[in-house]
């Protein structure tokens, strides 16, 4: 097809603009995978709750299974759907969307300036401390 002659390594190779417009190809295909997965994920944690992990489990077990089973005969031919499956399930993990987007709890920047609060009060209560040992001292 035109697509794939204007995208082949030839052509790519020999013009920047063209290995430029792969990248953002590319880039744009993961944004856009990224985004319905997360989407995807969301609702299926919606459903399954706290038990969204053993879904998540549950459909990586099954993606790879299947594509074992369809590839009996030539591994070869099962890398690349594999590590296809691999790349969606380590997508969908802790770095993914709906992870990222979950507001369940406080943010880092709470979190930091609940520690400066601690900090400030440990200060506070050593500077008491050495304050009253001084005066004992003192006396």
């Amino acid at each position: 097809s035109n697509l794939s002659q204007y995208f082949s390594p030839g052509s790519v190779a020999s013009s920047p603009v063209r290995a430029l417009l792969l990248v953002g190809v590319v880039l744009l295909a993961y944004w856009f995978l990224s985004l319905t997965l997360g989407f995807t994920f969301s609702i299926l944690h919606v459903v399954f709750g706290r038990f969204f992990w053993v879904a998540r489990v549950v459909l990586f077990s099954m993606s790879c299974v299947y594509i074992l089973h369809k590839y009996e005969g030539e591994p070869e031919n099962a890398v690349l759907p594999l590590c296809f499956v691999v790349a969606i399930y380590f997508m969908t993990g802790p770095m993914g969307f709906y992870w990222r987007s979950n507001p369940s709890g406080p943010s880092v920047e709470e979190k930091l300036e609940h520690l400066e609060n601690q900090v400030r009060l440990l200060n506070i209560r050593l500077n008491r401390v050495l304050e009253s040992l001084d005066r004992s001292n003192g006396k």
